[in-house]
């Protein structure tokens, strides 16, 4: 199938979610992640309708989506990768939504970035559902703390929170578990669910789902260079 087919059949499967009504399911924003795929396949999906793109290295959307952006004013790009206190500056400058905050160094960077550079992005902090080591996200118990910090240190309106689940696991859990966080420090946005999972997420009340293969086929292992 096309990549233009492809989305349609995302869409088509959201709507149903949607069609359900179930308590507490998401609006669902669909968000292409475009991570290694090239400029070619970006346009297609944009050719189809797709306005919001996610990308996990700074250094690989500053290769693709400034020209993309100057010719299709209305794309969002949303940073879903981690990100290094010596990429904050060229974050914010490409970026329209940074969901990958999970440290307090990261968050006073960013702060001083914007206010800098007279940007106002939308940001949400990344939440390590599933306590796993080798991931980024701040821990479930210290979300408190870190989203104080973000308000009352250094002035960030944190929107959502994102999360990943543990790749085995049963998602659900931790999708009800990032949507209980959000409703008990009043955090408005959440971002969970990919290919795999995307309805379940939806039906959880996800906002944004990011979604890569289902839309652009599987993809290749990065070269190394």
């Amino acid at each position: 199938m096309s990549i233009g087919e492809n989305l349609k059949l995302v869409k088509a499967r959201m709507e149903d979610v949607r069609g359900e009504k179930r308590t507490g399911a998401g609006l669902g924003h669909l968000i292409a992640v475009s991570k290694t795929r090239p400029v070619e396949d970006i346009e297609l999906a944009i050719e189809s309708g797709q306005r919001l793109f996610g990308e996990n290295r700074v250094q690989e959307a500053m290769a693709k989506f400034p020209a993309l952006k100057s010719q299709y004013k209305d794309l969002q790009l949303h940073l879903i990768g981690p990100l290094q206190s010596n990429k904050v500056k060229e974050a914010v400058a490409h970026f329209d939504v940074i969901q990958t905050i999970d440290r307090p160094k990261i968050a006073k960077v960013i702060a001083r970035e914007m206010k800098e550079q007279n940007r106002d992005l939308t940001l949400f902090v990344q939440v390590n559902v599933g306590e796993e080591p080798q991931k980024g996200g701040v821990l479930p118990q210290d979300l408190e703390g870190l989203l104080a910090l973000c308000r009352d240190e250094y002035g960030l309106d944190i929107s959502g929170l994102m999360c990943i689940p543990p790749v085995d696991a049963e998602p659900s859990p931790y999708f009800v578990l990032l949507r209980r966080l959000a409703q008990s420090h009043g955090i408005e946005l959440l971002s969970m669910g990919m290919s795999a999972d995307f309805e379940s997420a939806l039906q959880f009340g996800a906002d944004y789902v990011r979604v890569g293969s289902a839309i652009f086929g599987r993809r290749e292992a990065p070269k190394n260079s």
